[in-house]
């Protein structure tokens, strides 16, 4: 089974784990607030290879979150795993942000998962699947309001999940709807997900590979006072 080292950049938690077919190793992981990406990524992949007992030598691959997210977080973390492929000679695998959240919630049939990413002001980052993980609605970047996911009502329970679900909570009604606002993306769900690619070689031209912004870059600036 191979051996893939797990980088997820794409939000606010700086998640690193190493795995070995779907079993974790070692995970190592920060949510700070105001980001620790560029200070503590490469700690953490020095740090979890060393819990698991292995070297660089011993990776067959490396998997990246690709996003959507921060634009500043995605770019730290291709960076670093563009790096390493080159440097080890290894293939890169992408791991769609929203997927991997997904698997944070156990489902039953009939039940729904919609993982949501905050963007500016009422808009998030969504995609919804079904009870086996399977994609039903493409992502999107959307602004939610009282007819948001009406599409999915129907279903027995709706799980609506990350960041974005606190924008949804007091807008969505529907009592199958439920709320988890504390979910992040980490690096522990991307390794069931990153071994089924590596099996069928699903791997990402390392040259030319770019996150999923789904939406351009918008500086924020300060006003002057």
């Amino acid at each position: 089974m191979a051996i893939i080292l797990n980088l997820e950049t794409a939000t606010t938690n700086c998640s690193v784990s190493v795995s070995k077919g779907n079993e974790i190793l070692c995970l190592k992981e920060d949510n700070a607030a105001d980001y620790s990406h560029s200070e503590q990524l490469h700690i953490f992949i020095k740090e979890a290879l060393q819990e698991a007992s292995l070297s660089f030598s011993d990776l067959e691959a490396v998997a990246i979150s690709k996003g959507p997210g921060s634009y500043t977080g995605l770019r730290i973390g291709v960076s670093a795993a563009k790096g390493l492929c080159f440097s080890l000679d290894l293939p890169l695998i992408s791991i769609p942000t929203l997927e991997s959240m997904a698997h944070q919630i156990s489902l039953k049939e009939g039940e729904v998962v919609i993982p949501v990413l905050d963007a500016r002001r009422m808009e998030v980052y969504s995609c919804v699947f079904d009870h086996q993980y399977q994609e039903i609605r493409e992502t999107r970047a959307e602004i939610i309001d009282e007819n948001s996911f009406g599409d999915y009502a129907s279903f027995s329970k709706v799980h609506v999940v990350g960041s974005g679900a606190e924008k949804c909570k007091p807008i969505l009604q529907a009592p199958n709807f439920n709320f988890y606002t504390t979910v992040v993306p980490s690096a522990k769900q991307m390794a069931i997900l990153a071994h089924q690619k590596f099996q069928k070689a699903e791997f990402e031209d390392v040259a030319y590979f770019e996150p999923y912004y789904l939406k351009d870059f918008v500086l924020q600036t300060k006003k002057n006072t």
